[in-house]
């Protein structure tokens, strides 16, 4: 099967692409989408890659790579009552939400701002540039990770013709 590619949305104050690198993998847990659910349930796979993405920041911006590692295995934190995802409705026998697990790959040596995807022409099909789009996992073509990474890491490019 081929390798899919995502995006996956985070709050750097309460994970960034930072922590991923220090920790070198963690379960994105905490999603509570059904259509995000879903997309970690049934399509993602090991080997897959994902831009990571930092929201609720000015501006928002892609910061570097994840892969998946861990096919998804139920969320623990929504049967923590002292966590802010907790679901009363989840059960360890009946699990509602799922999560898989990722491991870094990159950090891009310059963030891509959100404005900056808006204005390039390949990228103006992508699902996190349509008007509602607030899913906190979406795929995205080969085409658009590939141009999301190389505007990442063109300062590394541009170093590296320099010498």
């Amino acid at each position: 099967m081929a390798k899919k590619y995502w995006l996956m949305k985070s709050e750097p104050s309460a994970y960034s692409i930072d922590d991923l690198k220090r920790d070198k993998s963690t379960l994105w847990e905490g999603v509570r989408n059904y259509q995000a659910r879903n997309f970690m349930m049934k399509e993602m796979k090991i080997g897959d890659e994902a831009v990571v993405y930092h929201s609720s920041v000015d501006p928002p911006a892609a910061v570097g790579i994840a892969e998946v590692s861990g096919l998804a295995e139920p969320d623990p934190t929504q049967f923590d009552a002292s966590d802010c995802h907790y679901d009363p409705k989840a059960a360890p026998s009946k699990p509602i939400w799922y999560c898989v697990r990722v491991k870094f790959k990159e950090k891009f040596t310059r963030e891509v701002p959100l404005p900056e995807m808006r204005a390039h022409k390949d990228l103006q099909k992508m699902v996190l540039l349509q008007k509602g789009s607030r899913l906190s996992i979406q795929p995205v073509t080969a085409k658009e990770f590939n141009i999301v990474c190389d505007l990442g890491s063109r300062a590394a490019v541009k170093e590296k013709a320099q010498k």
